[in-house]
């Protein structure tokens, strides 16, 4: 008996190391990103229909200041002018999924919802049009090699006010003001066709001022984004 109890809690510490990986992936937070790091991670979505190589600008700002960014391009734009996507990850940017034409994606058929992430950017990371998603559309992201990743600290920068975006300083004062838990190992959600490329000089400064440091940009990347975020 007393072999048999043996053999039984060994048999347990096995199958618990086992289970250790599956435990890590599950404790992956959608709204983090899988930045465990303690920094903030800068993220711009969608595209600038007007002029679309703003992003490329941003990125080289923000290189400048030794900081890598998440760029979530709508690949309905972003396939007609790849050297976008290729100059991003050169100058050391992660390049994710925004799906193909920015649709609800929970509206779609499954085969439709499917298409969209499928004909997306290429990566690992998915962030569903408008944050909207659910059960199956995690499943079909998981399906297709990514995993959904939305946001902490909402800028909203996307809400016009008597037909303009909000200004600089208000996408400063915003993220300044976002809770401290929110900003720690965060992810804050801005747009290239709003005011918030503009606004990233003085977000950068007031982060720093409040003692947070931003991921560090440490050279090209590639469609492969780490879990977790090496920031």
């Amino acid at each position: 008996m007393t072999a048999a109890i043996a053999a039984l809690a060994a048999l347990s510490a096995v199958l618990a190391v086992c289970a250790a990986p599956a435990s890590a992936a599950a404790g992956y937070d959608v709204e983090r990103c899988g930045n465990t790091s303690g920094r903030v991670l800068l993220t711009l979505d969608d595209w600038s229909v007007e002029d679309p190589d703003r992003a490329v600008r941003a990125g080289s700002f923000l290189r400048g200041r030794g900081i890598r960014a998440a760029f979530f391009l709508v690949n309905h734009h972003a396939e007609r002018h790849p050297h976008i996507t290729t100059a991003l990850r050169r100058q050391g940017h992660w390049v994710g999924n925004h799906s193909y034409s920015h649709p609800h994606l929970p509206a779609l058929s499954e085969k439709a919802a499917r298409e969209e992430i499928r004909s997306g950017v290429r990566s690992t990371l998915l962030r569903p049009p408008f944050g909207d998603y659910g059960p199956r559309e995690t499943a079909l992201a998981a399906e297709l090699g990514y995993r959904i990743c939305t946001w902490t600290v909402d800028t909203r920068d996307w809400v016009e006010t008597g037909g303009q975006f909000p200004g600089p300083e208000v996408l400063r004062a915003r993220v300044r003001e976002a809770p401290a838990a929110a900003k720690r190992s965060g992810v804050v959600l801005g747009h290239l066709f709003t005011r918030f490329p503009d606004a990233l000089p003085g977000i950068v400064d007031g982060l720093h001022d409040q003692g947070y440091g931003l991921c560090r940009n440490s050279g090209p990347t590639t469609a492969n984004i780490p879990d977790p975020l090496d920031c």
